[in-house]
């Protein structure tokens, strides 16, 4: 599917909230750090690096590019959880459309029961406005923006000297650091050397509906257990238009947008045109695929960061995005080969230590899913603990791995619905 026109919504941004972009002549000398792609773990990345200044650090020179300027669509449900929350910046002001007070689960269309909470749940933005926000900040902690260049390639000197960022146009940026966040097939992630073992092909229509439509939706969020292995589907409303969607393994794309088609069509969205109908491919890293190599380090999707099982990838893209660039700074610092080894090696471990291990337990989730989903629909509509341990999550109180970490009654339903995995 592609994207046939600009997203719709209401934008409450103006051309002049944000500065203009930097000339890309002005590309010239040595760069701290070099970020490559302006979304969520690029900006928040640059905002890390460039902010390191304030904390004692020498001024910096932060970069950050980007082959189109914000604000721009990308499919995506939006949904802002408590974890991606806690990861912005200082002030950051959420756009949200709407606040989601309730889940209806079914599973393939039936079984249906509708789970509510006094404390909302998590919050629906644009993304196309929320990450604009983001490089705002980025911009205003110091970072500059140049947009319109396409990055095809990374060269590094030997024995921990500079890296050279390579643009289509034949021009290249040099900078002591360069960390990459332009998306699971960018460029520098393939430098690296990024391995990933699960991919998966989200669709997702934008569709305008009129306020009677609207108001039904207001507050509640629907997630349909579909019937192809591991997949689901998702109704997130934004005020005047339903972000619909799916999602499944790669290499059944008819299939899946067979499930896109019959799940509009059910719920009754067939009447409305989309204003936006897009693809895109989500891809989980595997557990050994390497960060880093030497001045280069890789952030978000780029790096394959995002959760197995729900492919929630917003707060996997903030999170990795700020300890980017928190040591990109540090090994912008780096003097040898030595220092650059250390430095990147503690970028790896930040990641591992954190992320690295909520991956591991969305692994098992989905792997369990994937043979069971029935037990997961009835644990979601039908066991008070399952329902509680799902909103403490995407509250932000917890996380999957923390729940595995307790000795509650959260750890007792994950126990539950993966005792009978295999290896």
């Amino acid at each position: 599917m592609t994207q046939n026109q600009g997203p719709s919504g209401e934008q409450n941004l103006s051309s002049e909230d944000f500065s203009e972009p930097c000339d890309a002549d002005e590309l010239t000398g040595v760069w701290d750090v070099v970020v490559v792609g302006a979304g969520p773990a690029g900006s928040s990345a640059a905002y890390a690096a460039a902010s390191a200044a304030t904390a004692g650090y020498e001024s910096r020179r932060v970069l950050l590019l980007d082959k189109a300027a914000p604000p721009r669509y990308k499919t995506c449900g939006g949904g802002i959880i408590g974890p991606s929350r806690d990861a912005l910046p200082p002030g950051f002001q959420l756009p949200l459309k709407d606040r989601v007070h309730a889940i209806t689960f079914t599973m393939d269309g039936k079984l249906a029961r509708t789970r509510r909470s006094k404390q909302m749940l998590f919050g629906l933005v644009n993304r196309d406005e929320f990450d604009q926000r983001l490089v705002q900040c980025a911009e205003k902690a110091g970072a500059v923006l140049v947009t319109g260049v396409t990055v095809t390639g990374v060269q590094q000197e030997e024995d921990g000297g500079l890296a050279t960022v390579v643009l289509q146009d034949g021009r290249t940026v040099t900078a002591r650091c360069v960390v990459g966040a332009d998306g699971s097939a960018g460029r520098v992630g393939a430098h690296v050397g990024v391995v990933f073992d699960q991919v998966d092909l989200g669709l997702e229509a934008e569709i305008p509906v009129p306020p009677s439509v609207a108001a039904a939706w207001a507050g509640r969020v629907l997630l349909d257990w579909g019937s192809l292995s591991g997949s689901y589907g998702w109704v997130f409303p934004k005020g005047d238009s339903l972000t619909v969607g799916v999602i499944a393994a790669r290499g059944k794309g008819a299939e899946t947008r067979a499930y896109l088609r019959e799940f509009i069509v059910r719920l009754g969205l067939s009447g409305f045109t989309p204003s936006i109908e897009s693809g895109h491919l989500t891809r989980c890293r595997s557990d050994d695929s390497p960060l880093t190599r030497g001045r280069v380090l890789v952030a978000g999707d780029a790096a394959g960061l995002l959760e197995p099982w729900t492919r929630e990838g917003i707060s996997y893209a903030l999170r990795s995005g700020r300890l980017a660039g928190e040591w990109a700074a540090q090994l912008a610092d780096a003097q040898d080969a030595t220092d650059v080894r250390r430095q990147a090696l503690n970028y790896t471990f930040a990641i591992k230590a954190d992320l690295g291990v909520e991956m591991r337990v969305g692994r098992k989730l989905m792997k369990a899913f994937e043979r069971r989903p029935r037990a997961f629909h009835v644990a979601a509509i039908g066991l008070r603990p399952a329902w509680r341990a799902f909103a403490r999550v995407t509250q932000g109180h917890t996380t999957f791995a923390g729940l595995t970490r307790s000795h509650g009654l959260g750890r007792q339903t994950i126990d539950l619905l993966t005792r009978r995995l295999t290896s």
